[in-house]
């Protein structure tokens, strides 16, 4: 019950943060819609990824290896700003694009584990970005700030000491992802719900 009350209680206030200049744009709202079809196959992507890895590296409960993850480099992307009282859809889409620029990167760490799936990790890579570019283009249509990053790496990848802890590694990065991106979805479902 406590899980479920502190999972729902940052949505709740987005509840008190009235959009009215985005809610009746016909526009914005295709926009919302195609993007969380987009979300959900991105979303999926990541779990047949989370699949293989459980599957293949015997990596699949997080609990398991939390002892491990305290000896690595792998941090939560934020995306404090699409849960905030005063939450803005400009600063959120800032964040979440921010966060789709540091998870392709560390997406070379899961396409070096797992060279078979290359291709799938590529497609999920090209998704982000289209995704990235649909949030800029919206941007910049309603005239909000936008913020470009420069194309090349500026974050370095994770190091791993030892093959375990890349393996390790990997699967965090897929457990943050998708954590990241089902707070982006709900950001973007509470949009549409305006």
């Amino acid at each position: 019950l406590l899980l479920g009350v502190l999972l729902w209680a940052p949505w709740q206030v987005l509840h008190g943060a009235p959009l009215t200049e985005l809610s009746g744009d016909q526009d914005f709202q295709l926009f919302l819609q195609r993007n969380l079809e987009f979300t959900r196959k991105i979303r999926g992507d990541v779990a047949a990824l989370q699949r293989v890895v459980c599957d293949t590296l015997q990596l699949c409960k997080e609990e398991e290896l939390l002892l491990v993850r305290q000896d690595l480099d792998i941090a939560q992307v934020p995306l404090e700003q699409c849960h905030k009282r005063t939450f803005q859809a400009e600063t959120c889409f800032s964040q979440i694009r921010a966060g789709f620029r540091v998870y392709h990167n560390s997406l070379a760490t899961i396409r070096a584990l797992l060279p078979e799936h290359a291709g799938l990790v590529e497609t999920l890579q090209l998704d982000m970005a289209n995704l990235s570019s649909n949030i800029q283009q919206q941007m910049e249509d309603l005239g909000l700030a936008t913020v470009t990053y420069p194309s090349e790496n500026q974050d370095p990848l994770p190091t791993f000491s030892t093959h375990f802890h890349h393996q390790v590694g990997g699967f965090f990065i897929l457990a943050n992802f998708q954590r990241f991106l089902e707070t982006a979805y709900r950001a973007l479902r509470h949009l549409a719900s305006l």
